[in-house]
């Protein structure tokens, strides 16, 4: 494993683990040349899906796309980088059980918008306004509610 640090290709594994679903082990690695320490991920190589997008088009599947995007939504909150992580890989894990080979975008949305209501509400409602395309004031108010007494302004 090349170092994102110095570039050099030799370090130890000072840690290993499993992540909470399950789904890969964590490494934390210590590189021999500049002693800095970074983590890896292992996965099990799977069957690549392909994202239906609503145009029709088609493309791979990037867990990276669902990573940035909730990390934009949970961009100045209090959550750990830990549990957008085991978010990704909770929704990643969802996507490779319910479908074979294609999934259409909607479904990866929809399950952004489940893990990150239980994650957190300002970061589902920053999400939601992108990815429902919010139009005015009331959208927001509308996708809040569900986290406080309704009819509340």
């Amino acid at each position: 494993m090349r170092c994102p640090f110095c570039k050099a290709d030799d370090d130890k594994v000072i840690d290993s683990r499993s992540t909470s679903d399950g789904a890969s082990i964590r490494r934390r690695r210590e590189c021999l040349a500049c002693s800095r320490r970074f983590t890896t991920y292992e996965r099990t190589e799977e069957q690549p899906l392909v994202v239906i997008k609503k145009d029709g088009s088609r493309q791979p599947f990037d867990r990276r796309k669902i990573l940035e995007g909730i990390q934009k939504a949970c961009q100045k909150r209090p959550i750990e980088t830990q549990r957008i992580e085991d978010v990704v890989n909770r929704i990643e894990l969802e996507l490779y059980e319910r479908f074979e080979r294609e999934v259409p975008s909607k479904e990866i949305g929809e399950l952004i918008m489940k893990e990150l209501r239980d994650l957190d509400s300002v970061a589902y409602v920053r999400f939601a306004s992108v990815y429902r395309d919010f139009k005015e004031a009331r959208d927001f108010v509308e996708a809040a509610q569900p986290f406080g007494e309704k009819g509340k302004t």
